[in-house]
């Protein structure tokens, strides 16, 4: 038997794969997937027109843990992650910004647009 970070982990994977099929079904391009740096982590990085999202997701088994699922110390890493990969991705003038995608099962992902300000 797998051990439970073992288990966390397969599940988070699963609901980042949940997490870029919805972004893609929502019109945007999935450009990379779990990029990590030292400074941080960002789950997914996709693009719409002129705007680049670095996307953090969250999966919880019930909706209620979904409220308490990222706090600002995660979204400090990922802002600092993003900031680092901005240049990677993104083009000058272009918008940037960090989004979470919050999964449970038996309901629509729920996506909170622009939570944080790279840089800001």
């Amino acid at each position: 038997m797998t051990n439970p970070r073992a288990r966390a982990e397969a599940r988070g994977r699963r609901g980042e794969g949940w997490a870029a099929l919805y972004c893609r079904l929502t019109g945007w391009r999935v450009l990379a997937r779990r990029v990590k740096l030292g400074v941080g982590e960002v789950d997914l990085v996709v693009r719409r027109g002129r705007t680049v999202a670095f996307v953090e997701v969250k999966w919880r088994a019930q909706a209620a843990a979904l409220d308490w699922a990222v706090d600002a110390r995660r979204l400090t890493r990922v802002a600092r992650a993003a900031e680092a990969l901005a240049p990677r991705f993104a083009r000058f003038g272009e918008d940037v910004r960090i989004d979470v995608i919050l999964l449970t099962p038996w309901r629509w992902p729920r996506r909170i647009v622009h939570v944080w300000q790279p840089g800001g």
